[in-house]
């Protein structure tokens, strides 16, 4: 396990962005916070104002700054834009590949495998998402496709499960590679806060898998 580490948040005001800050500094982990408006009072994280539109400050934000250990890109649009999604992934990726610094991106559900259909992805079954979150899942698809398509760097996509919500941190999960996975009480779901302890676990001990997923762990009483 490597602790001590300096970890790039792009997209440190966000919905996971902010929890895997959060996450990462309570372990003692030094943290570049990435945003066009960033801002903590945490002594363990560093605010660096960067647009992720401009391809040139984010190389420079990440160059400049000390040697991170690893990036974690969490950026998100709203609408979605594939285009910005799929270049940001890009700059992210070259830039961390000519530091020699590790990339894990936080991308969509719908690049994983189906649990009752290994042959039909997320993405196209409308048990999970339906027709008008269909070009969210594309634009995850693309993102990942990004990284499988690049030639040179250590990255890893993280696919959450099908809802990803605000909730409580229990530090409680199960790790899975390209198949959606679901819980024991039939959702496919975790908090932000518990895929924040997700990301930052691959960060400490990397796993072999360049592709997985997480869910919630239930845990039941005793008998």
């Amino acid at each position: 396990m490597k602790t001590g580490m300096t970890i790039a948040v792009l997209g440190a005001t966000g919905m996971v962005g902010s929890r895997v800050i959060t996450e990462a500094s309570a372990r003692g982990h030094q943290v570049l916070a990435l945003s066009r408006t960033p801002a903590s009072e945490s002594p363990n994280v560093t605010p660096i104002a960067v647009d992720a539109n401009d391809s040139y400050a984010v190389r420079e934000a990440l160059a400049s700054n000390g040697a991170a250990d690893a990036v974690v890109l969490t950026v998100r649009t709203v609408p979605v834009d594939q285009e910005f999604l799929v270049g940001t992934t890009r700059t992210v990726l070259d830039t961390a590949a000519q530091l020699g610094i590790r990339v894990l991106v936080v991308g969509g559900a719908g690049a994983l495998r189906s649990p009752d259909d290994h042959e039909l992805l997320v993405a196209d079954n409308p048990a999970y998402v339906p027709a008008e979150f269909r070009t969210v899942a594309a634009a995850g698809i693309a993102q990942l496709r990004t990284c499988q398509g690049h030639a040179g760097g250590e990255w890893a996509y993280l696919s959450p499960p099908a809802l990803l919500e605000p909730g409580a941190r229990t530090g409680r999960y199960r790790r899975g590679s390209d198949t959606l996975l679901v819980g024991v009480d039939g959702r496919s779901w975790i908090s932000a806060e518990d895929l924040a302890v997700a990301v930052v676990d691959e960060l400490e001990s990397p796993g072999s898998e360049r592709l997985f997923t997480v869910v919630h762990r239930d845990v039941r009483p005793s008998a």
